[in-house]
């Protein structure tokens, strides 16, 4: 494993470069993605999620087809632990939507926010368990202080925040395996689809069988759902890109940019209240990656 963590460090610079506007750009369209689910709130989170893995693959089919990479996926496909490691990704990644589909419908936005902010810290504890990176003891303390936020936002809420460690720990895992497997961005992406396809069709049969059309009558419903299509695959394109040609620390520093701008959304559009105790656990949070990131910086202008 360590092996693929050297092989990203030794990037070239215009990869690194370019790792790190895809990275970039892939979060802060998923920091926007909340409002789509939010006129979305008539249709089931599953259907949701069912629909956008069935849209998201005709979207990275056309990719596929039209950039003639059928054979890697034939490739990846042939091969039993790529293929394995691709639908735990898969599993992951469609848990993770599930998670942040509820959260929204729910008025959970604010929750969902706390849980992208602590991602980063939950690539950092799986880039070291697993990658063999090594952490400064000023770096170890802002982890540490993640976690004392964590108690402090489960204080907040009254119960443990499920959805906020759901979805740091369903993404954080979909980095790793995404970074450990042999696939490119698009080709990776069709494969996991492809896996969760069958699961999505049936569940979509199954619920117009049993429960009818319901909302997906309605044609403006069902433009926004068709939309999910695009709107997931573009920024999955982008961090798949991305997370291989970067370390998994450089990828978590950059995913301050989604909960950020799901932070404001969930404060002005969506009008979730944010009591103190919750506050402070933003507070220790963005401290936290504050902390974390100087000195990350300041380690690698040593290093130069």
């Amino acid at each position: 494993m360590a092996t693929v963590e050297s092989e990203a460090a030794a990037q070239p610079a215009d990869a690194v470069r370019n790792g790190a506007l895809a990275t970039f750009f892939a979060n802060a369209w998923w920091g926007f993605l909340p409002l789509l689910f939010y006129f979305l709130d008539a249709i089931n989170p599953v259907e949701v999620v069912a629909a956008r893995t069935i849209c998201s693959l005709l979207i990275v089919g056309i990719i596929i087809v039209a950039t003639a990479r059928i054979g890697e996926v034939r490739a990846v496909l042939a091969d039993r632990r790529t293929a394995g490691t691709l639908l735990l990704s898969a599993l992951l990644l469609a848990g993770n939507w599930l998670i942040y589909v509820y959260a929204v419908q729910t008025g959970h936005v604010l929750e969902g926010s706390f849980g992208y902010f602590i991602n980063p810290m939950v690539n950092v504890g799986m880039g070291m368990l697993f990658l063999g990176e090594r952490q400064r003891p000023v770096q170890s303390a802002a982890l540490v202080l993640a976690l004392v936020a964590i108690g402090i936002q489960a204080i907040g809420l009254g119960s443990f925040p499920f959805i906020s460690v759901g979805l740091a720990l369903s993404f954080g895992c979909y980095g790793y395996f995404r970074k450990t497997v042999r696939a490119n961005s698009a080709t990776g992406l069709f494969v996991e689809t492809l896996l969760l396809t069958p699961l999505a069709l049936g569940y979509l049969i199954y619920a117009v069988a049993t429960g009818g059309i319901g909302p997906l009558g309605d044609p403006k419903s069902l433009l926004l759902l068709l939309s999910t299509g695009p709107a997931t695959a573009a920024p999955l394109l982008l961090y798949a890109y991305g997370v291989q040609r970067l370390r998994l620390t450089t990828v978590g520093m950059f995913q301050y940019v989604a909960p950020s701008i799901q932070f404001v959304l969930a404060i002005t559009f969506f009008g979730e209240h944010l009591n103190l105790v919750r506050l402070l656990s933003f507070v220790l949070v963005w401290i936290s990656l504050a902390v974390f990131s100087a000195d990350s910086v300041r380690q690698q202008r040593s290093a130069s």
